[in-house]
């Protein structure tokens, strides 16, 4: 069986990029390697490029994303996209590949672009009966004052770029003085930013993903921080206890996964999401966010939950594939 050439997309224009280089190499190691031929391209702004073996690289011809290879041009028959941030996780591209025909691991433009705003995301699911917590939302240029912030939504709270991830630009908020700065800092990240009520509680996250034969929803997982919150650090440094399965009862385990479950269908998402709740102590559950390009490193949340549940990475990667060919 001819093999299927496969892009491990990462790289990308944002704080994220190292993360997703991270990310290339976790998928690279979980993908089966004797049913695909991989190559890890890195996109970042005018720069794709493939990485081949001797840590060379070559161009890609964004016309049609192939390259040249021992004089060969090559064309890829799939993108893992790993891309945390723009352009791989706002549905921009998504909207490339759409063009040139070439199918991909993660949502489609639509649900990526609305997955990527937090603010519109939320408020969508809001209007499915999704609990959320009260936010308003800054366009650059705009301004408020300390006592709106505290008016409408009361500190503490946090203060977060509107479009990005891994914590980059998140401030959590506990006095007036502090309100300005945050935002400042969530302006450098992204042109808009969210200012968000603190929920407190049991912070979880669950991942899915659905092929047209089957509906997967892993164990959840509990994130226990050690700082302020689940800031960088926790994320990247080890400053957190995550526990998988999450230490919740069966019955709460369980409407976790079903709004995990019901968010993938609302949104028509594809490939692996992975939804983040806060859970208050009277166990009602608050959605923080719905991540489409999820972390893929040995030590991710997903490939952790991949083997809580018994399951192997590689047929997970391998069904994601190929169910875009069915």
């Amino acid at each position: 069986m001819k093999k299927r050439r496969i892009a491990i997309v990462a790289g990308g224009d944002s704080s994220e990029l190292p993360v997703s280089l991270k990310s290339s190499e976790g998928i690279y190691s979980f993908m089966d390697k004797s049913r695909y031929e991989l190559f890890v391209v890195i996109v970042q702004k005018d720069n794709w490029r493939v990485m081949l073996g001797d840590d060379s690289f070559t161009p890609v011809n964004r016309h049609d994303f192939s390259f040249d290879l021992e004089g060969k041009t090559c064309k890829f028959d799939f993108a893992y996209i790993t891309i945390h941030g723009t352009p791989g996780e706002n549905g921009v591209l998504q909207g490339y590949f759409d063009l040139i025909g070439l199918p991909y691991s993660s949502c489609g433009v639509l649900a990526s672009a609305l997955t990527f705003n937090k603010f519109v995301c939320n408020q969508f699911l809001k209007s499915f009966g999704v609990r959320i917590a009260d936010s308003l939302l800054l366009r650059s240029g705009q301004i408020i004052s300390e006592t709106d912030v505290i008016d409408k939504i009361g500190l503490p709270c946090f203060i977060k770029p509107n479009a990005g991830g891994s914590s980059f630009g998140v401030s959590k908020v506990k006095t007036p003085e502090d309100i300005q700065p945050a935002i400042a800092r969530a302006f450098k990240e992204s042109s808009e930013v969210l200012v968000e009520a603190l929920v407190s509680g049991t912070e979880v996250t669950c991942g899915c993903y659905k092929t047209k034969d089957k509906s997967v929803v892993f164990p959840i997982t509990e994130v226990v921080t050690h700082n302020e919150f689940f800031d960088f650090d926790a994320k990247y440094n080890g400053q957190v206890d995550e526990i998988t399965p999450a230490r919740i009862d069966s019955d709460l385990s369980d409407r976790v996964q079903k709004i995990t479950s019901a968010i993938y269908d609302i949104i028509g998402c594809s490939g692996i999401i992975r939804a983040d709740y806060i859970i208050t102590e009277n166990k009602v559950i608050n959605l923080i966010e719905v991540n489409t390009t999820p972390g893929m490193t040995a030590t991710s949340f997903i490939p952790q939950q991949v083997r809580a549940a018994g399951l192997d990475i590689k047929d997970v990667m391998t069904d994601i594939i190929e169910n875009k060919f069915q």
